[in-house]
């Protein structure tokens, strides 16, 4: 179950993200990443936030804890960006945080090493989620004191931007091409990962891990009589992707533009845009 927060100062924000993610301070005494309701990509990537971190956190990955997190639209006049004001005041109520991990690094396959079993718990899991936000392009990973961390889940789970389009036992058979995923080249054992996560991902599993989803971020969804439903619906589909996922995993040939070179964080540049912190936790 998320812990319940209320943020009481609204530090910065953090501009590699669409959605515009900002640091906040919360009154207990923590520091979040925290994502609004009110941003362009709306309350689904929030639901997707917390049913794939809470489940990457069950299944042993390693996700930043995430509180749900209240606030109070009467922060927002001592902000001076009219963007950030508008964005908390369209944000009141209930919104997300994610734990920050200071001094975190964004992580790069040329200066840090994962073994083939992490990566390949990491590759299955968001095949498992429909993740395709995991490139090298944009790994969505830190190393935060020696070890991987999972950030940033919001765009998976497609199948809720569209769930007239296809039934659960189509979405279950969906093919995931991991040839573009950042840990791609590191020999992913997808195969024991497999064999370890896909047991693991029950029925009761996934009605604990929906449950953390607030009403108010499920209610009003087209087709569906409750929030309850569309909870049971991502869990139906999650349910019957697990056990044979991984014969609908395909490790192509990488892209032929991949990163070269040593990381800034390694050679003390860092050019304009590039990740030094993500959102991430303590």
């Amino acid at each position: 179950m998320l812990r319940d927060t209320a943020a009481t100062r609204y530090v910065t924000p953090l501009r590699e993200g669409g959605s515009l993610p900002g640091i906040v301070e919360a009154d207990d005494l923590g520091t979040y990443v925290m994502k609004f309701t009110g941003a362009g990509h709306g309350r689904r990537a929030l639901v997707a936030e917390v049913i794939c971190g809470q489940l990457a956190r069950r299944l042993g990955l390693r996700v930043p804890e995430l509180v749900r997190i209240g606030l109070d639209p009467a922060i927002a006049p001592a902000e001076p960006d009219q963007e950030v004001q508008q964005l908390l005041k369209s944000s009141a109520g209930l919104n997300l945080g994610m734990d920050y991990l200071p001094g975190s690094l964004g992580f790069d396959p040329l200066a840090y090493t994962v073994s083939p079993a992490e990566a390949g718990r990491v590759v299955w899991f968001d095949a498992l989620i429909g993740n395709t936000d995991r490139s090298w392009r944009n790994p969505n990973l830190l190393v935060w004191h020696g070890d991987l961390w999972l950030i940033d889940h919001g765009a998976a789970l497609i199948w809720h931007h569209n769930w007239s389009g296809a039934s659960a036992a189509s979405r279950a058979e969906r093919p995931y091409d991991a040839s573009d995923h950042v840990l791609a080249s590191l020999a992913p054992d997808v195969a024991a990962a497999a064999a370890d996560l896909a047991p693991r991902v029950t029925a009761e599993l996934l009605s604990e891990v929906t449950a953390d989803v607030p009403d108010e971020w499920l209610a009003g969804e087209e087709g569906f009589a409750s929030p309850q439903a569309v909870r049971d619906a991502h869990a139906e589909i999650l349910a019957l992707r697990a056990p044979r996922l991984h014969e609908h995993i395909s490790l192509g040939p990488p892209p032929a533009r991949r990163p070269s070179g040593p990381p800034g964080w390694l050679t003390g540049t860092w050019p304009h845009g590039t990740h030094r912190t993500s959102g991430a936790a303590r």
